[in-house]
C-alpha cells in the first residue's frame, strides 16, 4: 500500500510518495504533476546503466520529450564544472522555463539536479527519484541543494522544493551493503532526534538483512519526521539545525577523508564523537554515546577516525557553513527525541574535542 507524506509550505506543496511499486510507475506517477514538456533525467554512471534506459521509456511513453544525461558518480560531481556541462546540455537541447529535471540517484544527484533545477533560467521544475537509503530518508526531502567549492562541501546552494519525491525500496536491491548502509548513519541520527518510538525501532535491526527488510518502514519514519521539521523551519533559521546532528565534525571527516569514506559514515563518526563530548559534560545522559554506537555497529558503520582532533580538521571547521563569525551551533541531545543547540566558539574546538 502507498504511503504518502504531505509536505505543505507557505510558498510550496508536494508529495513523497512511498511504495515498493512506484518504479513501474514512473511516467504516470510524474504525468499527474507535470503537464508534456521537455524532461532532463539525470542521473550518474552506477544508477544510469541500471534504470536510465527504463524512465526514459516510461517518461516518453507519457507524452515528455526526453534528455538523458550522466555524469561521473561520486561527490566530485557536485561541482561548478559539472553544473556547466550539464547547463549547457539543457540550453542546446533548448530548454526553457517550462520545461523540468528529474533527478534519478542518491543524494549527489539529488543535491545537484536541485541545484541546476533551481539555477537554469532562475528556476525550472524539478522531482527526485531516490535510489539510495541516502536519498530516500534523508536529502530527497526538504528543499536543500548544493554543490562544493574545493574543500568546502555544500558552500553553493539554494533552498528548491521539488514538485514530487518518490521513494521505491525495490532499487535498494541493486546497491552494495557499503552502499546501503551509509544511509543508515541517516536513520539512526533522526531515529535519535525523533522519539523513543523510533530510536526503539532502530534498536531492532541487528544486521544488513534486517536493514534490508525494514527499509519501507524506516525511510516512512525519518521522512515523516523530516517533513515535519521542513515545515516548521524551511530555511534552517530554528530547528532544522537540529537535522545537522553528527554533521559538523561529520563533514570535516568526510572532506578530510578524500573518498575514503562516504556521506553516511561520516556522520555515523561524527555522531559518536559530539555524543561522547556532550556526555562527558553532562550535557547528554551517560550511556547515550554507547546506545547510538551499538546501532550503527549492527551494520558496520564506523564510529571513529584519526582525523579528529588534527590540525587539518580544526581548520576545516572554519569553512563549515554553520560558522557564524566565529562560532558554531553544534547539537547535543538532553535525551532521545529532545535535541539542543550549543554554541562553541571556534577557539573553545581544540579543547572540547
Amino acid at each position: 500500500m502507498m504511503t504518502v507524506v504531505h509536505v505543505d509550505l507557505a510558498t510550496k506543496q508536494y508529495d513523497v510518495k512511498i511504495d515498493n511499486t512506484l518504479h513501474l510507475k514512473i511516467g504516470e506517477m510524474i504525468q499527474e504533476v507535470w503537464t508534456s514538456r521537455k524532461v532532463a533525467v539525470l542521473t550518474d554512471e552506477n544508477v544510469g546503466p541500471l534504470y536510465l534506459a527504463d524512465v526514459v521509456k516510461q517518461l516518453s511513453a507519457a507524452g515528455f520529450d526526453v534528455l538523458p544525461v550522466q555524469v561521473p558518480a561520486g561527490e566530485g560531481s557536485k561541482s561548478l564544472a559539472t553544473v556547466g556541462d550539464v547547463v549547457s546540455q539543457l540550453a542546446m537541447y533548448g530548454f526553457t522555463r517550462g520545461d523540468g529535471l528529474v533527478a534519478l540517484g542518491g543524494g549527489v544527484i539529488g543535491d545537484l539536479g536541485g541545484f541546476i533545477a533551481s539555477t537554469y533560467m532562475r528556476g525550472i521544475a524539478f522531482i527526485q527519484i531516490a535510489t539510495s537509503l541516502t536519498a530516500q530518508v534523508d536529502s530527497s526531502v526538504g528543499g536543500k541543494t548544493a554543490v562544493n567549492l574545493e574543500m568546502t562541501k555544500n558552500i553553493i546552494g539554494t533552498f528548491y522544493q521539488p514538485d514530487l519525491v518518490l521513494v521505491d525500496s525495490t532499487y535498494l536491491k541493486t546497491l552494495t551493503d557499503r552502499d546501503l548502509v551509509e544511509g543508515y548513519g541517516e536513520v539512526v541520527k533522526t531515529s535519535a532526534l525523533d522519539s523513543e518510538a523510533f530510536f526503539q525501532l532502530t534498536g531492532s535491526i541487528t544486521s544488513i538483512e534486517d536493514l534490508r527488510q525494514h527499509a519501507p518502514e524506516l525511510s516512512e519514519k525519518a521522512i515523516a519526521y523530516k517533513a515535519k521539521v521542513v515545515m516548521a523551519d524551511e530555511k534552517e533559521s530554528g530547528q532544522r539545525q537540529f537535522l545537522n546532528f553528527g554533521h559538523t565534525l561529520g563533514h570535516a571527516i568526510e572532506l578530510l577523508a578524500h573518498g575514503q569514506l562516504r556521506h553516511g559514515e561520516a556522520v555515523a563518526i561524527g555522531m559518536i564523537a559530539i555524543t561522547s563530548r556532550f556526555e562527558r559534560d553532562g550535557v547528554s545522559p551517560k550511556g547515550m554515546t554507547d546506545q547510538i554506537k551499538q546501532r550503527l555497529d549492527a551494520v558496520g558503520l564506523p564510529t571513529s577516525s584519526e582525523i579528529i582532533g588534527t590540525s587539518a580538521f580544526f581548520d576545516q571547521l572554519k569553512h563549515d557553513k554553520k560558522n557564524h563569525n566565529g562560532m558554531l551551533n553544534l547539537v547535543g541531545l538532553t535525551s532521545i527525541g529532545q535535541p539542543k543547540i550549543i554554541k562553541k566558539s571556534l577557539s573553545e574546538m581544540p579543547d572540547f574535542i
